[in-house]
């Protein structure tokens, strides 16, 4: 017996992307709506279902301690943290932001389809025009790494948050030519205490390291 759309895809956010890319699209039932996406060229690999990386598997966790009502997700790209957390936590409403002009158009097309509880934004971490407090918490997933100053982009995060800031990075080498940086447990925490943060805590799980940071 092969699985169905609903379990290979995130069938809701997939249903969504085609009524977001095109608005003209009949009103079919969402498998029958992925059909028709795809023969019109759009592409549903990002929204596949498949076995939550360990990192995010300790987010996850994290998170469900927590329960916030609303979040930050930095760099949210291709979905591949988004679409799992919308799917996980069905009544969180979340804030996805980017640079990237093509990443930023997929994601506001879920939006714009119907998943009303998810905004998108095109933000730089390192100069968020957000308001102080105007979020519970900030998860910023495998970004850092990537930016000349991660710090500034750290104490942006830790400025919006209310309760929470999420950071999970490479702990150690590899051969990512796109990764500025390496960060050990010490450099991490120095990172968090630059920005002001007096309560976290860093786990280590398959290579990378998860800080949790209590505002």
């Amino acid at each position: 017996m092969h699985d169905g759309p609903a379990e290979r895809y995130y069938l809701d956010l997939a249903s969504a992307f085609v009524r977001g890319k095109l608005p003209d699209a009949p009103d079919l039932p969402p498998a029958e709506l992925l059909a028709f996406g795809r023969q019109a060229g759009l592409d549903f690999d990002k929204f596949k279902r498949k076995p939550l990386l360990p990192r995010v598997r300790r987010v996850f966790g994290l998170l469900r301690s927590l329960a916030p009502t609303d979040l930050l997700d930095v760099g949210s790209g291709r979905g591949a943290f988004l679409w799992p957390l919308l799917d996980a936590f069905p009544e969180l409403s979340v804030t996805a932001i980017d640079v990237l002009p093509h990443r930023l158009a997929d994601l506001q097309a879920v939006a714009a389809g119907g998943i009303e509880r998810l905004r998108v934004a095109a933000l730089d971490v390192t100069q968020l025009s957000l308001p102080e407090g105007s979020v519970e918490g900030v998860t910023i997933l495998e970004v850092l790494e990537h930016l000349e100053r991660p710090g500034l982009a750290l104490a942006q995060a830790v400025r919006v948050a209310r309760r929470f800031v999420v950071v999970s990075v490479p702990s150690r080498p590899d051969d990512n030519p796109e990764h500025l940086h390496l960060f050990d447990r010490a450099s991490l925490a120095a990172l968090f205490a630059e920005a002001g943060v007096e309560r976290m805590s860093i786990d280590f799980v398959l290579n990378h390291a998860v800080a949790l940071a209590m505002l």
